[in-house]
């Protein structure tokens, strides 16, 4: 959304842009004015989506200013920001028809939160209806965080979609430094805490963004917190989250407790995630018993193995076999192209787009959004197929 910014405080002109530009999709100030008469003498040649205006040092005189630069672009939404507002300049706000008035100095979540209902108001935040991936590991090191991260990434960067990744790690989720060096400012037990206020703009303000359309909630980073989040917290959030973003991933881990389980009952699709060896077949075959008994339909359970190499002693065959269920697709054992996106925090797909890891990330994108057409050329070969020709 192109804004233009009316303000002679560069302080707040700089905060303004930072919050902007952590928003999915980001907000562009293309434009400043100093003050509401050089923001009416000097238009812009073209109608700013949203006009944020700070009216901390308009004077009574200066009230009708307000009514002059709406009219001059009738079509733009409007944010009034204010320390004390005189009654005067309320009174032209509203005639005005500004609804958004924001007391300064600013509150971020209040701020999305505004520019959540503007955007839904202006037909320009229409709701979604996404579907929720499950990952969950069927034995510890099956690589189900790696796997729900980069894939999570790949998702919003090849399919162009909306996505949010929830890391449910009940302790230590480090879901997050898989694909940044950001340090998460608000974690799921912090949501849970405040789950009175949310909504799509309070979701989207309490994210690591990793892309303009990929965003990351961090797991509670105190297990001591992780008790005061409840079954109906999840609830709130994946039915919030399904109306923001195409695809919810979870990062469930390996525990089936109280609140993994009750988002594991609301996703569309649950990727258990497991190597081809004994120790895994074996818990893997618990995990898929589990889901049974909780009479999950087979066709949501889509197994996905790791690191698998052709020629072992196992194959394909004898785990499908011992579980009783279809194996979706394979990633590769490519060990340094892994452990150096881990490393570096990079999703692999940007560090080595064309390594083994990366294109089959590709392939998985295409199996979930049935984007491949039957004998057409992969979505991953079309974009890159010119990179590895060179």
């Amino acid at each position: 959304m192109k804004a233009l910014m009316v303000s002679a405080d560069s302080l707040l002109h700089a905060e303004i842009a930072a919050q902007g530009a952590a928003r999915m999709p980001g907000l562009q100030l293309v434009a400043t004015r100093t003050g509401l008469r050089e923001a009416v003498e000097r238009p812009l040649d073209e109608l700013p989506e949203l006009a944020i205006v700070d009216a901390s040092e308009v004077t009574a005189g200066e009230a009708e200013l307000i009514e002059r630069l709406c009219k001059l672009y009738p079509a733009t939404s409007f944010l009034l920001l204010t320390r004390e507002p005189p009654q005067e300049l309320l009174i032209r706000a509203m005639r005005a028809g500004i609804r958004e008035v924001l007391q300064l100095p600013l509150v971020h979540s209040a701020f999305h939160e505004a520019l959540g209902r503007i955007e839904l108001a202006a037909g320009r935040g229409q709701l979604r209806n996404g579907k929720v991936l499950a990952f969950i590991s069927c034995k510890g090191g099956s690589g189900a965080t790696f796997l729900s991260t980069n894939f999570a990434y790949a998702l919003a960067a090849l399919a162009d979609k909306k996505v949010l990744l929830i890391d449910l790690h009940g302790q230590f989720g480090d879901a997050t430094l898989y694909v940044s060096d950001q340090k998460p400012a608000m974690t799921l037990s912090d949501i849970c805490a405040q789950i009175s206020r949310m909504d799509g703009a309070f979701l989207e303000s309490c994210l690591v963004h990793v892309a303009s359309n990929f965003g990351v909630l961090a797991a509670a980073d105190d297990p001591q917190h992780a008790v005061d989040m409840k079954p109906e917290h999840m609830d709130t959030i994946l039915r919030v989250a399904r109306q923001h973003y195409d695809y919810i991933v979870l990062d469930v881990g390996r525990q089936i407790d109280a609140i993994s389980l009750r988002a594991l009952d609301q996703a569309d699709a649950i990727h258990p995630v497991l190597q081809l060896a004994l120790p895994d077949i074996r818990d893997g075959r618990r995990l898929l018993d589990i889901f049974r008994s909780l009479g999950y339909a087979a066709d949501r359970i889509r197994l996905i193995v790791n690191r698998y190499e052709k020629g072992g002693k196992l194959r394909l065959a004898d785990l499908e076999q011992a579980l009783g269920a279809d194996v979706m697709h394979t990633v590769p054992n490519d060990y340094l192209s892994a452990t150096d996106s881990v490393n570096q925090g990079i999703p692999v797909l940007q560090l080595s787009r064309s390594s083994t890891v990366a294109r089959s990330l590709g392939e998985l994108v295409e199996l979930v959004t049935a984007r491949r057409a039957p004998e057409s050329k992969g979505l991953f070969d079309r974009l890159f197929g010119r990179h590895e020709a060179e």
